[in-house]
C-alpha cells in the first residue's frame, strides 16, 4: 500500500511517501502539480492530511479526488486514549507524534518532546493514555520576542551550532539565554516526567531537535533517549493503516 502523508505546519509543509510502514521520501513545499505527479509516480492509493491552518481545503480536495483520503483530527478514534479537557484544541501534530510514539514503542511510557515553532512536552503511558502536556515558545520565537518587546535588543538569527555557556556580547548573550535556557527547561521537564513514569522512553522530534540532541545524549537519560525527526509523519501514516488494514 502506497501512502501519501501531508503535514501542513506553522513553518513549512511536509509531504511523505510511505510504502506500507516504510518511509520512502520526504518533500517540502510542493505545488498541486507536484502532488499529482507524485500520486502517479508512486501509485498512491491512500492519503492523509493534517493541518494547523484553516485554509487547507484545496489540498483536501486534491487528495480526495485522487486517493482514498482521510482527514486527520483529534476527533478520530486512534491508538491514543485522549483525556484532554478540550480535545478539540489539541494540536494535531502533538497527537500525531504520540501515535507515532505508541507505534514505535508499544507498551512503554513515552515522553515526546517536539522542538519546533513551539516546544511541546507530551507523555503517553504504557496503556496509551494521554492526560495533557506543556507548550512553551520555540527558539526562534524567543529571539523574536526579545526583539519585539524591548527597545534595543536586535533581531538575530538562530545559530544552530551555538554551544557557549555564556555570551560575551549582546548577540551571543541572547543566544546563550535562548539556547541554554530552553535546554535547561527541556532537562527539567525530562527529570520531572522521569520521576512520574517508570521505564520512560524519551523521543525528541521537530525542526530544532538537532540542537538538543547532543545535550540529551550526554545526560543521564542517554539510555532511554531517541531522536526521531519524522515522528509526526510516522504517526499519521499509522492512522492510515489503522483505518485501512
Amino acid at each position: 500500500m502506497a501512502n501519501l502523508v501531508v503535514d501542513i505546519g506553522n513553518s513549512r509543509n511536509k509531504f511523505a511517501i510511505f510504502i506500507d510502514r516504510k518511509l520512502q521520501e520526504i518533500f517540502t513545499d510542493l505545488t498541486f502539480e507536484d502532488i499529482e505527479t507524485l500520486i502517479i509516480k508512486f501509485k498512491i492509493s491512500h492519503s492523509i492530511l493534517s493541518s494547523v491552518k484553516s485554509d487547507s481545503e484545496n489540498w483536501e480536495d486534491l487528495l480526495r479526488m485522487n486517493t482514498s483520503f482521510l482527514k486527520f483530527s483529534t476527533q478520530l478514534k486512534t491508538t491514543v486514549n485522549i483525556n484532554y479537557k478540550t480535545p478539540g484544541t489539541l494540536g494535531q501534530d502533538r497527537l500525531a507524534a504520540l501515535i507515532g510514539a505508541v507505534y514505535l514503542y508499544p507498551n512503554r511510557n513515552c515522553l515526546v518532546i517536539d522542538a519546533g515553532t513551539c516546544i511541546t512536552y507530551d507523555a503517553v503511558d504504557r496503556d496509551r493514555n494521554y492526560f495533557g502536556g506543556s507548550i512553551s515558545p520555540g527558539l526562534k520565537m524567543r529571539l523574536q520576542a526579545m526583539h519585539s518587546f524591548t527597545g534595543r535588543l536586535p533581531l538575530i538569527n538562530l545559530d544552530e551550532n551555538f554551544s557557549a555557556w555564556q555570551g560575551n556580547d549582546t548577540t551571543s548573550a541572547m543566544l546563550s539565554g535562548v539556547v541554554n535556557g530552553a535546554g535547561f527547561e527541556l532537562m527539567g521537564f525530562t527529570e520531572n516526567y522521569n520521576l512520574k513514569y517508570t521505564n520512560l522512553q524519551i523521543i525528541l522530534c521537530g525542526g530544532d531537535s538537532n540542537i538538543f540532541d547532543t545535550r540529551l545524549k550526554s545526560s543521564i537519560f542517554a539510555q532511554t533517549f531517541k531522536t526521531e525527526a519524522n515522528l509526526v509523519l510516522i504517526g499519521l501514516n499509522e492512522v492510515i493503516h489503522q483505518y485501512n488494514d
